[in-house]
């Protein structure tokens, strides 16, 4: 029956009583044994929402009232303690009950998992009768089944135990009894147990397979005969992703899902690229004889790539992106999750129906990457969550040459790490491609009514080692002499098609030419791609394109608009009871507002947030503490003293603004901060903010700044205008409370890659927050932000000075002074000019300036060019900083510098004043740190 007949059929039962009998009918029957259902209406059925008694009613109105009858199905196995039961055979029908419910947990244990035939392991003890005090005797007995899904209420033991050995210990290990939730556990023991752990597939469905896996394997031999031992990270040994993912789309596009965004690092990735996303072989090709394809940038290698297409599914059009990756395995992940995130947003897509994420996964990184789990743990929080993902792990049994259980991790398989989330795990052979289907139908109906991660393991294994170039039987004698013997997953599946009559020898050879041919003719070979996509699955970029490099940015506001918007943040509703601090805060901005105190940097930095978001500008602000602020200046969030509910004051100004999301995440700083880089990647209109707690907290992110946030732009053409919020400045609290290591980020300058600035009034805060987003430039913004200059009494501004003005890369000293004196000029960034300033105005000393680089880069020599010009009798120029000298901008930034000094005046130097180096950032006793600060002070002025 075609779907439109079924559609059909579906919607006119509301009028024939006997479609809707007959309907239902088909429904009790895919419950009891899912394979005595025609396979469309299986398909249909299995995405029907779980039907339990805590769960409202399936929304098909045909069988609405009927599947009131399924709560006879709802019924539980009470327990039973054998101590109870008076009869030798009610005692043994417990124990019948224990065999099923150890079938259940531990099946998977001698499940037939391993293509290679290489893994050892001995049947669980649980799986045995005579654990039970059952014996062979009792075979021919016949028992209650409980809740088993035989499709009958008795069945002899041998028949129960056949059920639970074909189910649980074939082809495909289910784990997912650690589902504290009881409605999933449910589901999954009916859709396993239902088909015995292996539906009926159309003679239709398996050609398909074959041809997938044709596919996959006819890549494969291409590359390695046209281009023999060139890197590649092939699939061959785990060509049955290929199908999975093939399904993964479609079965997604059925449910009316219009984005799949995919991470994976090196294993097949040019495989999916081809076969999956429809990338062109010519274009690989070309990228296999080192032609290079980008005019700009330094460009990557063809397995770190990423690229977008549309193809079409049942369910329409489908947007396709796949992420790109750098060596680092694992992080892609949270960028995925950040760009899903994102989308999400973009279409209003609050329970991820629209877009979804997939994350493909090596076995060895999965167990060994400590960002699997901080990703895994974001996966239901609010900041985070995405509708849950599907995992796909490509077991090969070995990391690199790393392939014994003890070296490679401490857990029974490489997916344990998923159970912390007891996100149910499905481990299946890859030499079994039905079963690989089996299991992906399962995964994407899963996650598509639970909205929650899952897991397929693919067991499978490499045939060519770690790479091309590799030659594994040094280190892995035994598995490769296994497959030097191992027949292809296709060879194998297109002699089972043949054998059962589903295709003849001379169709699976044509299926292999015709692929080839379209290799040899460089066409696309993915047959559902759409040629002519619908843009308006695309994230448009194109405002952002093109955009030279500019320091300055009109970034004023109209006065009276800034007074209403603040006087609207201060709006607190009746009934929301501020703390007492808060309350002198809010106080406080109230007199900022209407003129009669200076503002401080939490209200301009809201006024920022506020600006924006009336101008149109959607904001999102992620970190530990960012609600309140670490050092409790921002006040985002007001916490009812009464009931707790928080109040965000920004998600109120208008009725139609823009989103305004703030959350204090979970400890996490490298998952955090993949994820933000995602969804700045996607949304170029917004303001995306991470905030560290402390500065030096983003150390735990350093392969997010590394290989994302400074290198994507000019590796892969990925713009991105994420901001980072790092507090910095020595207060004398220790090592790891002083330093944002401002010295990473400057070394990592080149190209006009970020931004790094260290504003120092709240002016500067709030007009940079603003150039960030109405300048159409998107770069990436390191922020250096102060913590005692929060409420230092001269670290202050003005509402004339937010209203109009922009950001100053650099800021020439205030105070009232006769250049035509000045002989020694002191520059300087962040909070140590306030310390020269009160040093300077004590000592009254009139022949010295002091000058703000406020922003480091790029660097603004010319600003400072022209500051320079305005001090004719200077001799001496001295760069002032609190970090240590192998710290700080001074290794990394004294060559621009000394080009501006030198172009002021030939044989003038430049001289340092600062702490001495040191391999910690700060030190750790108040004493020392004060004697230190002295000095350096002294030393600006002295030198």
């Amino acid at each position: 029956m075609h779907e439109s007949q079924m559609q059909q059929l579906w919607d006119s039962a509301h009028l024939s009583g006997s479609n809707a009998a007959y309907v239902e009918e088909l429904y009790e029957l895919f419950l009891h044994d899912a394979n005595a259902v025609p396979e469309e209406w299986r398909t249909y059925f299995q995405k029907l929402p779980a039907v339990t008694g805590n769960s409202p009613d399936v929304a098909h109105s045909a069988i609405r009232d009927h599947f009131v009858l399924l709560g006879k199905n709802q019924r539980r196995a009470q327990p039973v303690s054998a101590g109870t039961v008076s009869s030798e055979h009610e005692k043994k029908q417990v124990e019948v009950l224990r065999l099923i419910q150890a079938y259940r947990l531990q099946g998977h244990q001698a499940a037939q998992l391993d293509p290679l035939g290489l893994w050892q392991r001995q049947p669980p003890a649980d799986l045995l009768l005579n654990h039970y005090g059952l014996t062979d005797a009792d075979l021919d007995t016949t028992f209650r089944t409980g809740e088993l899904f035989i499709g009958k209420e008795e069945a002899t033991l041998r028949e129960i135990r056949d059920a639970l050995q074909e189910t649980y210990c074939r082809t495909v290990g289910a784990e997912f009894m650690h589902i504290v939730d009881s409605e999933e556990r449910r589901w999954f023991l009916q859709r396993l147990e239902s088909v015995r752990g292996r539906p009926q597939y159309s003679p239709e469905v398996r050609t398909h397979l074959l041809e997938r896996l044709t596919a996959a394997e006819g890549l494969e031999k291409y590359l390695g005969t046209k281009y023999p031992g060139t890197k590649r990270f092939g699939l061959e040994g785990g060509e049955s992703l290929i199908p999975l993912i093939d399904e993964i789309i479609q079965r997604s596009g059925s449910y009316g899902v219009k984005e799949l965004v995919i991470g994976m690092a090196h294993r097949g990735r040019l495989n999916v690229l081809v076969n999956t996303l429809g990338k062109n072989p010519r274009d690989l090709f070309d990228e296999f004889e080192g032609k290079k394809l980008v005019e700009l940038g330094s460009g990557d290698v063809k397995y770190h790539q990423g690229f977008s297409s549309n193809v079409m599914t049942q369910g329409g059009e489908v947007h396709l992106a796949l992420a790109f990756n750098p060596s680092h395995l694992e992080i892609v992940s949270p960028v995925v999750e950040g760009s899903v995130r994102a989308r999400q947003d973009r279409r209003g897509d609050r329970s991820g129906d629209k877009v979804v994420p997939v994350a493909i996964h090596g076995d060895a990184a999965f167990a060994g990457q400590g960002v699997v789990m901080e990703t895994f743990q974001m996966s239901q929080t609010r900041a985070y969550k995405t509708g849950g993902t599907l995992h796909l792990v490509i077991n090969n049994q070995v990391g690199f040459t790393t392939n014994r259980q003890e070296d490679a991790r401490s857990t029974e398989y490489a997916t344990d790490v998923a159970k912390m989330i007891q996100a149910p795990i499905f481990h299946v052979n890859g030499d079994d491609p039905e079963a690989v289907l089996f299991v992906t139908q399962l995964a994407v109906d899963y996650r598509m009514q639970f909205k929650r991660d899952i897991v397929i393991d693919l067991v499978c294994y490499r045939r060519r080692g770690h790479n091309e170039a590799d030659e594994p039987s040094g280190t892995q004698p035994l598995m490769y002499q296994q497959i030097a013997k191992q027949r292809t997953t296709r060879d194998l599946y297109a002699d089972a098609l043949t054998q059962a009559g589903v295709v003849t020898a001379e169709q699976v050879q044509a299926q292999f030419e015709a692929y080839r041919g379209a290799l040899d003719e460089g066409r696309h070979v993915v047959a559902s791609l759409v040629k002519e996509p619908n843009r308006d699955l695309f994230v448009d970029w194109k405002p952002y394109l093109g955009h030279a490099w500019t320091a300055r940015h009109d970034t004023g506001f109209d006065l009276k608009t800034l007074q209403d918007l603040a006087n609207k943040l201060l709006q607190v509703p009746e009934g929301v009871v501020v703390q007492r601090q808060v309350g002198k805060i809010l106080e406080d901005r109230q007199k900022m507002t209407a003129g009669g105190l200076p503002l401080n940097w939490g209200f301009a930095e809201t006024m920022a947030y506020a600006t924006l978001l009336h101008e149109g500008h959607p904001i999102r602000i992620t970190g530990q503490d960012v609600g309140r602020g670490t050092f409790s200046h921002r006040h985002a969030v007001l916490h009812n003293q009464k009931d707790a509910v928080p109040y965000v004051p920004l998600q109120h100004l208008a009725e139609n603004q823009p989103s305004f999301e703030i959350y204090d995440s979970f400890l996490s700083e490298e998952a955090v901060l993949g994820f933000e880089y995602g969804y700045a990647t996607t949304t170029p209109n917004a303001l995306v903010v991470w905030e560290a707690q402390f500065g030096d907290f983003a150390n735990g992110a350093q392969v997010v700044i590394d290989q994302f946030i400074t290198s994507g732009e000019i590796k892969w053409g990925r713009l991105c205008g994420l901001t980072m919020l790092l507090p910095h400045g020595y207060e004398g609290q220790g090592p790891e409370h002083s330093s944002a290591r401002l010295e990473r980020y400057l070394q990592l300058c080149a190209e006009q890659n970020i931004q790094v600035c260290v504003p120092t009034t709240p002016a500067q805060i709030y007009h940079l927050l603003r150039r960030q987003v109405i300048r159409p430039l998107r770069k990436p913004l390191v922020v250096l932000t102060p913590k005692s200059l929060l409420r230092h009494k001269l670290a202050i501004s003005t509402l004339e000075d937010l209203a109009h003005g922009s950001f100053q890369t650099v800021i020439n000293e205030l105070d009232q002074i006769d250049a035509q004196q000045v002989k020694r000029l002191v520059l300087c960034s962040g909070k140590v000019y306030y310390d020269l300033l009160e040093k300077r105005r004590s000592e009254n000393r009139q022949d010295i300036a002091i000058v703000r680089l406020e922003q480091l880069y790029p660097f603004p020599e010319d600003d400072l060019a022209d500051v320079l010009a305005g001090y004719p009798n200077l001799e001496r120029v001295v760069w002032c900083q609190e970090e240590p000298m192998n710290q700080g901008a001074w290794y990394c930034s004294q060559h621009h510098m000394r080009r501006a000094v030198s172009g002021y005046k030939q044989g003038l130097g430049l001289e340092y004043a600062g702490r001495d180096a040191s391999a910690a950032p700060a030190c750790g006793y108040a004493s020392m740190h004060a004697e230190q600060q002295e000095k350096l002070l002294h030393d600006a002025f002295s030198v």
